[in-house]
């Protein structure tokens, strides 16, 4: 019976569990890179449309702005009778008028409309800027999530599988006693186990495989498959990042091109104190007793006697106080954003640094090297157990501070300007 166990044994060693390599290599075909995934969202991404029909928007204000009002045409016709009172003689007849009247604002009030309005044209396009910063990076973050879920769902697979041959071989080996029989159970539990963590694997891809998709302008379930390359992470001190999140960060720059505008406002509530003045020649006749002709230009304009435009002056005064309270603020808020997003990327690049390149393939090695041997005897379960489990915990802990670390970055990025992260292609 012990001779044709270990025959058993010899095979499954020999014949087991499909290597992780050899499943790697099925996925080459179908797969698709962060940044192609990138470059495909820039280019579908629907909500793209939106922010382009706002800079549309914004700069058919500026034409309106810059447009003068059109000519006012104003035109009379009727009927006139005279009669003299001391008995002379009377006379009737048509009479009709027509004047043309053209508006001139007051000077400078056109340049500060158009002023305003090209501030709106330079926020939809920062806008426009942030969204696409912001779209590649959520985007290249599900994508190495995606590759992350899928690398951690074929080493739990892996280690499930060698579980499970262990557990099928030892069902067909009589009781033996109770030792046996707790070493049966442990590694029935553990393959439950890894089966769970092979399942949460398998749905945090196809969670995040939804959302990147929709985000590139695909269906939902469609089938996708990451390949990831490795991150080359750079070092730069604090000062240069949070001088370069003062000079380049969306938030800020938005502020303060708010923050000028507002300004703009004000000026221009100002400057509407004064009247517009509508200038036009006028011509009129009149057929009654006698024809009588009028020609000449007319001049009208409002009196500012009561409404000096003081509310509106005031509102834009207290608008104007309000960006640069929000223009400070928001300078503190990146600046501290900086600073922890900082912290997070040195930590973790300091501490991926540690970890030699082949340490996850060292610890691959020891749980198959664990695997035959206790197949054939040499160790026991519980250090099996503990290999196979140190191999999946390794793995998944360099995976997720790679990916802390890079999130860190891209928050980085879009704050700074700076890319602290270069992609390395797979061979």
């Amino acid at each position: 019976m012990k001779k044709k166990f270990l025959k058993l044994i010899l095979f499954l060693t020999i014949t087991g569990v499909p290597s992780l390599k050899a499943e790697r290599s099925s996925l080459v075909a179908g797969e698709m890179t962060p940044e192609f995934l990138v470059r495909q969202a820039l280019a579908n991404n629907p909500e793209l449309k939106f922010y382009t029909a706002e800079i549309a928007a914004a700069k058919g204000t500026l034409k309106t702005a810059g447009t003068m009002r059109n000519p006012e045409l104003n035109t009379e016709a009727g009927y006139k009778n005279t009669r003299d009172n001391s008995g002379g003689p009377s006379g009737q007849g048509a009479t009709w008028s027509v004047s043309v009247n053209q508006t001139f604002e007051y000077p400078g009030r056109i340049a500060l409309r158009k002023a305003i309005a090209k501030g709106d044209v330079n926020l939809a396009e920062l806008h426009l800027q942030q969204f696409r910063l912001t779209l590649a990076a959520r985007v290249r973050t599900l994508a190495y999530s995606i590759s992350i879920a899928q690398e951690r769902s074929m080493a739990a697979r892996e280690v499930a599988d060698r579980f499970q041959g262990l557990s099928d071989v030892l069902a067909q080996r009589p009781p033996a006693g109770v030792t046996p029989l707790l070493e049966t159970r442990i590694i029935d539990a553990n393959t439950l186990n890894f089966r769970r963590q092979e399942r949460e694997a398998v749905l945090a891809a196809k969670t995040a495989a939804a959302e990147l998709n929709q985000l590139c302008g695909r269906p939902a379930d469609a089938a996708l498959q990451v390949r990831a390359g490795e991150l080359n992470l750079l070092q730069k001190s604090l000062q240069t990042l949070v001088d370069a999140a003062r000079a380049n960060a969306f938030d800020i720059r938005i502020r303060q091109r708010e923050l000028a505008q507002q300004g703009f406002k004000v000026a221009l509530a100002k400057n509407e104190r004064f009247p517009a003045i509508a200038v036009g020649p006028y011509y009129s006749q009149e057929n009654a007793a006698d024809r009588e002709q009028r020609a000449g230009i007319g001049i009208s304009l409002p009196l500012p006697l009561w409404d000096r435009n003081a509310g509106n002056i005031e509102t834009s005064k207290a608008r104007e106080q309000l960006a640069q309270a929000s223009l400070l603020v928001t300078q503190r808020e990146v600046e501290r954003r900086v600073t922890q997003s900082a912290a997070t990327f040195e930590a973790k690049r300091e501490e991926i640094a540690k970890w030699q390149v082949a340490t996850v393939a060292k610890f691959r090695e020891a749980a198959e090297l664990a695997d035959r041997n206790y197949r054939l005897g040499a160790i026991a379960l519980p250090v099996y157990v503990e290999t196979q489990k140190q191999y999946l915990e390794i793995a998944g802990a360099l995976q997720e501070m790679k990916k802390d670390a890079l999130q860190a970055a891209q928050e980085l990025e879009i704050l700074t300007g700076l890319k602290l992260y270069r992609e390395e292609e797979r061979p």
